[in-house]
């Protein structure tokens, strides 16, 4: 059952969610560029959050951890700058960029717990 908690399931989902707001960029230099530096970061969050749990120590859990919450604000950030750019209607992005915000929030209190 898919729990709203499952951070494998819902980090996963927030990828996914960003591709198809990728698909929906307009064709053209700047769409191509932002779609692939959001792509790249969204999925970057997915699988380095799956990588944390076969860590083989403490040290290496908390490394993983920080790159997901740098590739998280990254993806943030180019969510952000794909509604300030007006290319998609802030309507239809804004949960999104909320969902990218709650889960930069929840990494950065994980590394921050891991680093005691």
């Amino acid at each position: 059952m898919e729990k709203k908690y499952d951070l494998k399931i819902r980090t996963k989902q927030f990828a996914h969610r960003c591709i198809k707001l990728c698909l929906a960029l307009p064709k053209n230099v700047l769409g191509y560029h932002l779609s692939k530096q959001l792509i790249r970061s969204s999925t970057s969050v997915a699988a380095n959050y799956r990588a944390a749990f076969i860590a083989q120590s403490r040290k290496s859990f908390h490394s993983k951890i920080s790159i997901v919450l740098e590739e998280c604000d990254e993806s943030n950030f180019w969510i952000d700058f794909i509604m300030n750019e007006k290319l998609i209607k802030k309507k239809l992005i804004e949960n999104l960029l909320k969902e990218a915000d709650e889960l930069t929030r929840i990494f950065a209190a994980t590394r921050k717990k891991t680093s005691q």
